[in-house]
């Protein structure tokens, strides 16, 4: 898996490092009439895929995070449990539900 995530980069690098160098005319960015710039095509594109990759980054930074906590929390209850809090659930004595027909009840 880690060898297609490679292959997949460095093919997407590639095609935008071509798409960049074949059009390198200069392009104007406005904003309303407050701003221009004026630059090369080629940093326009590269600056908008360096905020699509900073934006996706930061996005997967913040789920991880997110995980961790949830993660965190649930292993600080499960030593609550284990130190006693409540008493260890008998395998035997869980009851599981059965059923004749099929399982999504169609």
């Amino acid at each position: 898996m880690q060898l297609v995530r490679w292959i997949v980069g460095v093919t997407l690098f590639l095609a935008l490092l071509f798409l960049s160098l074949q059009n390198a005319d200069p392009v104007t960015l406005k904003f309303y009439h407050f701003w221009s710039w004026q630059a090369p095509l080629v940093f326009v594109v590269l600056i908008a895929f360096a905020v699509g990759v900073a934006a996706g980054l930061l996005a997967g930074t913040m789920r991880s995070a997110r995980l961790k906590r949830q993660l965190n929390r649930m292993r600080r209850d499960q030593r609550k449990t284990a130190a006693g809090a409540a008493p260890a659930l008998d395998p035997a004595a869980v009851r599981y539900p059965t059923t004749n027909g099929p399982i999504d009840g169609v």
